[in-house]
């Protein structure tokens, strides 16, 4: 069976490795399935697997069906240097994400999560990559509600797809 196919895991996770395989599931998921909105924040995206070239893949296929994504961090400093393939794709697809920032804020207070209205994680430490997944209703909610506060109140627009120079 196929990510698409099989139903993304409920529960916790604890790891860097099950971490990654999480968010690398999620988004074949979101392409193969049509999910219609995206949301990924974490204070700088280190570890997070957005420069793998099936990453990539998945990305293409979903923004293809006309979706958006939104990217929440406090600094894309990280994803600038660690993930060049990803940072290659954001310029090619700029008019489908919204990057915001939140530089003034703690790097333990951004919230490290991928949501989506049918299935979200989120890591509740992220030093040590522990969290939790589903999809039940009342989980997704609670974390658009803080995302929302997050996006809205908390943050600017930042990470521009390319830096104009004079």
């Amino acid at each position: 069976m196929t990510p698409s196919s099989t139903p993304l895991p409920s529960g916790r996770f604890s790891g860097r490795e099950d971490f990654q395989a999480l968010v690398r599931a999620a988004l074949e998921c979101a392409g193969a399935q049509g999910w219609r909105e995206l949301v990924l924040s974490d204070a700088d995206f280190w570890d997070w697997p957005l420069g793998e070239a099936a990453v990539i893949e998945a990305l293409t296929a979903w923004v293809r069906q006309g979706q958006r994504i939104t990217l929440l961090a406090r600094s894309y400093d990280e994803v600038v240097r660690r993930h060049p393939r990803f940072v290659r794709w954001r310029s090619t697809w700029d008019h489908k994400i919204v990057c915001r920032r939140c530089a003034g804020s703690a790097p333990s207070d951004v919230p490290s999560l991928l949501w989506s209205p049918q299935w979200a994680l989120q890591r509740l430490d992220a030093e040590r990559c522990v969290g939790v997944s589903g999809d039940e209703p009342e989980r997704r909610v609670l974390l658009k509600e803080k995302i929302d506060e997050w996006l809205l109140r908390r943050s600017t627009p930042g990470f521009p797809s390319t830096t104009l120079g004079l």
